[in-house]
Formats: C-alpha cells, structure tokens, sequence
C-alpha cells in the first residue's frame, strides 16, 4: 500500500458489504481504501471457518446480483453453499473488480473521530497511523464480534480452546479427543454433528435448546442451475417484492384457519423440503402464538422421532416460539444424540461451575476434557463498532448515544454523526432477511446520497434526531406487532450480559425499501444537509 492518507471515503470491513462498497463508491470517481482486520477478504466467511459451516439461504440467492455478467459466470455446487464455496466467490468477485489494491488487511481501526471544523473524519489504525476522508462507512457485520461467555476460570483450562468465529485456518484435529461444545445456536448445530463424528467422546453444554429443522442439502443439477440462470433477473426482482429477499415460497393461509389435518400436511412438506422456508408455511406463525404453537408442537414430535432416548429428546426439544430466534438448519443434528460417544449436559439443570485445568465443572461434576469449543454466538449487530471508538459532533461518543440500546435513522445513520453510514445497521431489516440483497440495498442507497451531495455541493449529510427518534418508534411498533421480541435472543442483544435489550432488526421489507426510496426522492427527507 502507498503512504497515502486522504481519501474520499474509508470503508471499515472486507465482507460482503466491504467489497460492494469499494465497487460503488470508486464507480462515483471516488478514492477509497477499505480497512481489514483480517489477512484475507470474505468478513464472516473468513472467520467462519468451523466444521460444518453453511449458508443457510440457498446458494443461488446468496449471492451478488449487481453483474448479470458475475451472476452467470459463477456456478454453485450445492444447495446451500459450504463456507470453503462462499469464500472461493467473495475472493473471485475480489479479483473480477480489481478490489484488491485499494484493501488494507491486517488493519483494525480503533477509532474513527469527526472534526467539526474540517467536517471530516480522522480514522485511526491499531498500528497508530491515521487517515482522513469525508465519508465512512461501516461495513463490520452483524455476525462479527465473537462472544466469550464470562466463566470462572476459563483461562485455567489446560487444554485447547477454540470459538466457532475464530475458526484456525488449518482447522482442528478431533480425532481421540474428549469434546465439549458450549452452546447449541447455529454454529454449535452444524458443528455437533461433525465434530461427533471425529470426537472420541462429545460433551454438549446446553444453556437454551433452539428450534432446527433439516437442510436435505444436496448437490445442484446442471438443469437447475441453468434453468435459474435464465431468468435470473426476474427471480431476482421477484425476491425483492418478498418480506425476507428469499424464495421461501410464502403460504399466505393462516394455521389457525387450516383444518389439522391439511395443517399437519404442510409442515410434513416443509420438513421434507427443508430450509428456512419452514417458516414460511402460514401467514399468522410469527403473528399469533397460538399459531406458532401448533409449529412447535410439530417440531417437538419430529424430535420425538428422530431422538431414541425420550429423556435427551425432552432436554432438545425447545419451550417457546418457533422462529423469535433464528430458526437453525441442520444435517442430522437431532440423530447425533443417539451416538453412544455423545452427550447432553443441560445449563438449566447442571450450571456450569466453573472450567478447571481438567475440563468443565457443571452441577458439582467434572466433566473431563482435553477441547473446549465455544459455539456462544456474537455481539451481534452492534458489537464490531462498539469496539471502535467512534466519536461524532461535538466529541459525542457511539457507545454514549447507544447506551439505552442501538438508535439509528433507517439503520443507515445515527444522528450527531454526519457522513457516517452502516451497512444492515440495527433499525433495518438485515438479519431478518436474505443478508445479499439488504447489503446490496444499502449499499446502493449509500452511493445514491453521495452521489446527491457531490451533485448539490453539500459537504456533510446528518440525520436529524426527530426523524431518528419517530423511525426508532415505528421499529420497535413493528416489532410488538410480532413475537420475535418474545424469547431472549441474540436479535435483543440477550446473549451479552449487561447489553441493553432492545428488538434491533426491522420486520418488513418491501416496506422498508420503499421508505428508503421515498426519503432519497423527498430529498433526503429527515437528515440536514449542509
């Protein structure tokens, strides 16, 4: 990299959001540099590297769709897409765009401070050096920020550790050794059954069983692919008029107006099928509990099924509403706790202790260990820019405007931080959908507003706190309206002790689109310009 320190706009991040950014914004004419913490592209794809790690939206919508030429070019293998497979195509869409030369890696930003005389931000590195630029533009991810769990002696511990976010790249050899998983979240349910596999024993530490249903991954045919490619872009608009970006194949009969038996036929369907689209069996699942209920009780008997050992089934099988945290999908996840080498400790009736040298103190028993896998999740959301020290107008820090929970106008800007935007920030709906078009979404919009102030000469766009207060009102009444603020999930920050609870994603696209749209065409409607 050259000495260079002034750039029109510094882009946090080399995911997903990342590269678009830098796509876009150089588009514009602009001079951009995009700071990586990582030594390679790909941002939760390259941390991501654990056993078992999939998409678990299908391949063929998870990816970009701003080149029909990268759409068509790019062939996918699988149904959902293996970690390994998504990073090889973040590194191709790297390489087709040139991006690689204005990318920084092994380069974390620690802070990023707004002069209000200059109307610029000076962002520095952990290496101490700074850079200037106009806009910034935080692209660090929902699913960044790994979550440590706090446990006594968790340092003692004389074996290896490992978390499911900061996966070794040269992997981990399980063969002959005693296993303990802590936590059954995503990561945790793709890796079991891998891990159990290689493990001489398995130990799974449960806090909270979660909802899964089965992917029934497989390879894709040559006819699929080519029949999807052929219509690409009129699937690709059709998703965008759908509540998730994804083809779910939405039921728009309620369960609660289906006869039992018809009722019974569509989850039986669902299941076969596999996937997310479960959720999407009836209209009123996440809107009515005594129709998700029904889902539940659905759920439950598969376990029944699967589980061989009624009192393991009992301990997996999860109380409350299907789908207010994300619904898990799973290869053979239920069937691994019929393994003679695996076992199930359950939090809720055996507290973890503490972690001593030998292994994990739980209900008073020593449950000897020579690997501890931590599958705790994320700060999800707002935990990457928590841990940069932003500071807006007047000196106002993030983390002091953010102290009753994430306050954000659109989930692209918070007030008192001019030219300051995030890419599926808290207040949109980001992990509520198909992530690929979200970020295509804001990424676009983003370009947009640039775009609109380099044409009407304005320096500084900054969102005005009514407009952010009204919008943070009308999420959280969407939210109410639903019962994803029902269970204490990572949506809510509930996994981060002392982390403010607050419903962060947004319920409804194509909705929220269409408010970007009209704010963009109102002209900026709810920010000063100046």
């Amino acid at each position: 990299m050259d000495s260079k320190r002034i750039f029109d706009a510094i882009v946090v991040g080399a995911g997903f959001g990342g590269l678009y950014t830098l796509h876009k914004l150089r588009s514009l004419g602009l001079e951009v540099r995009v700071f990586e913490a990582g030594d390679g592209v790909g941002g939760t794809w390259f941390w991501n590297r654990y056993p078992g790690a999939r998409c678990d939206i299908e391949s063929m919508e998870y990816s970009y769709q701003f080149d029909e030429a990268l759409q068509q070019e790019w062939t996918w293998s699988e149904k959902y897409a293996t970690q390994p497979e998504i990073l090889r195509y973040i590194n191709h869409v790297a390489d087709r765009f040139d991006l690689r030369r204005d990318i920084q890696l092994e380069t974390r930003v620690t802070s990023a401070h707004f002069d209000d005389e200059q109307k610029k931000w000076q962002v520095t590195t952990e290496d101490g050096a700074s850079y200037i630029a106009r806009h910034v533009v935080m692209a660090t991810g929902c699913l960044s920020s790994a979550n440590l769990p706090e446990i006594e002696g968790r340092e003692s511990f004389g074996g290896a550790t490992y978390h499911t976010g900061l996966w070794p790249k040269d992997g981990v050899d399980f063969q002959g050794k005693r296993v303990a998983v802590i936590g059954t979240g995503s990561s945790g349910i793709q890796s079991i059954p891998l891990i159990a596999q290689e493990a001489d024993h398995l130990t799974v530490f449960q806090r909270t069983p979660n909802f899964s249903v089965p992917a029934h991954n497989r390879p894709l045919t040559e006819t699929e692919v080519s029949e999807r490619k052929s219509v690409y872009k009129e699937f690709r608009k059709a998703m965008r008029d759908t509540a998730f970006h994804a083809n779910f194949r939405y039921n728009e009969a309620n369960a609660l107006d289906t006869p039992p038996e018809l009722r019974e036929q569509e989850y039986e369907a669902r299941w076969a099928a596999g996937g997310l689209p479960f959720m999407a069996s009836f209209a009123d699942l996440m809107f009515d509990a005594q129709a998700n209920a029904t889902a539940a009780r659905f759920v439950h008997g598969k376990i029944d099924d699967i589980v061989e050992d009624p009192n393991i089934a009992d301990k997996l099988k999860p109380n409350g509403v299907v789908g207010c945290k994300r619904l898990c999908v799973d290869t053979n996840y239920y069937a691994t706790f019929n393994r003679p080498n695996v076992s199930l400790v359950s939090i809720d009736e055996q507290p973890i202790d503490r972690i001593e040298p030998a292994g994990i103190v739980a209900g008073g028993e020593l449950h000897a260990v020579d690997i501890i896998v931590f599958a705790t999740g994320f700060d999800a959301m707002t935990g990457a820019m928590s841990r940069i020290d932003i500071r807006g107008t007047e000196g106002k820090s993030l983390s002091e405007a953010w102290s009753e929970g994430p306050k954000t106008y659109l989930g692209l800007c918070v007030s008192g931080f001019p030219n300051l935007f995030m890419i599926t920030g808290p207040g949109s709906p980001s992990v509520l959908t198909n992530m690929l078009p979200s970020i295509e979404h804001h990424v676009e919009w983003i370009a947009d507003c640039v775009r609109w102030m380099k044409q009407s000469g304005k320096h500084t766009v900054n969102a005005t706190l009514a407009a952010q207060n009204a919008w943070v009102e009308h999420v959280n009444e969407i939210g109410d309206l639903s019962l994803y603020p029902r269970c204490n999930s990572w949506y809510l920050g509930a996994n981060v002790p002392g982390k403010p609870r607050v419903f962060m994603p947004y319920l409804g696209f194509p909705a929220y689109a269409e408010k970007c749209e009209a704010v963009a065409k109102g002209g900026y409607e709810g920010f000063e310009a100046a």
